[in-house]
């Protein structure tokens, strides 16, 4: 089955042509969510029409349009319904008019890190596993849920998708989902400069004549024997392995698969994941796999097809 799919992201947006498990092909451009999303369309419209012309691939030849979109939508109505400041314009768009208009097919939208872990377990990490927990560590930590292969929900459209706002110390920094010590205002991309700032004796590490910090100077800076960038690499582990506790108590999932940019330090990463919830996890009937995503940029993408395909069934 071959589909159009596109990952919007608050910067940008992968577009591609895929076929089952392969990407025919794609492309990355750049966008500005603050600038909304129908100035954008355009240049979404155009890339598309270029990437069938180069295949010599009619609209009719795909099965339908699927969008990953960086907020909380209604993926029954086709609609996106919070946006969390990334493209406010989004809320008043009907994408599935548009997808008909401009290419005859129908729609399917979902929320971007379920597109990612459908990906995942489509033609991924999770291929397999009808129930997986996807914990992504990257600028913040996205989540996402599959019970029996299909995406967890329930009324609230948030459903499985905030395992980055899990509190794992209630006395801890503000969140900016209001919260206090969640999972993303321990040990996130955004969270880190002011971890690093406020950690007693900053000031004797290597950390604090960094203008930028971000986990690869502290995970590169531990490995050299930088004491502060160890304890505060260590303090993310333990925030992201009590993170991943809680959500197998939760789900209760046969696999927990972990993406991400930070997770080009998954060597450290998952053996202490690993260890920690061997040691902490209450789990009477076997074992939950723990695994590195195995499609990066490509995950959201490669979801497209089983969304289309839930979306066709849900219809019939």
């Amino acid at each position: 089955m071959k589909a159009v799919a596109i990952d919007l992201g608050g910067s940008h947006a992968g577009i591609a042509i895929v076929e089952d498990r392969a990407i025919l092909t794609s492309e990355h451009i750049s966008l500005a969510s603050e600038e909304g999303l129908k100035p954008a369309l355009p240049k979404i419209q155009s890339v598309i029409n270029g990437l069938l012309n180069n295949l010599a691939i009619k609209t009719s030849e795909c099965a339908g349009l699927a969008i990953g979109f960086c907020g909380m939508v209604d993926g029954e109505c086709s609609k996106v319904i919070s946006t969390n400041g990334k493209y406010e314009d989004a809320l008043s768009i009907d994408l599935a008019a548009w997808s008909m208009a401009e290419f005859g097919l129908p729609l399917a939208i979902e929320n971007d890190a379920r597109l990612a872990l459908m990906g995942e377990w489509y033609a991924g990490a999770a291929r397999g596993y009808e129930d997986v927990v996807m914990i992504t560590l990257g600028t913040g930590i996205g989540g996402a849920v599959l019970i029996g292969g299909k995406p967890f929900r329930t009324k609230q459209p948030q459903a499985g998708c905030l395992g980055g706002h899990i509190s794992v110390r209630s006395s801890g920094p503000a969140c900016s989902c209001g919260a206090y010590g969640c999972m993303e205002s321990e040990a996130a991309g955004w969270s880190l400069p002011l971890i690093v700032k406020n950690w007693p004796g900053v000031s004797q590490s290597k950390l604090a004549s960094i203008p930028s910090v971000n986990f690869r100077s502290v995970f590169e800076l531990a490995e050299e024997g930088d004491q502060i960038a160890l304890d505060i690499r260590n303090h993310c582990l333990q925030v992201w392995a009590a993170g991943t506790i809680g959500l197998i108590h939760a789900y209760g999932p046969e696999c927990v698969v972990f993406g991400g940019g930070v997770m080009q330090s998954a060597d450290v990463i998952l053996p202490f994941v690993r260890d920690y919830v061997k040691q902490h996890v209450w789990q009477p009937v076997g074992t939950t796999e723990i695994v590195a995503a195995a499609l990066g940029n490509d995950a959201g993408l490669l979801g497209s097809v089983p969304l289309i395909l839930a979306k066709m069934h849900s219809t019939q």
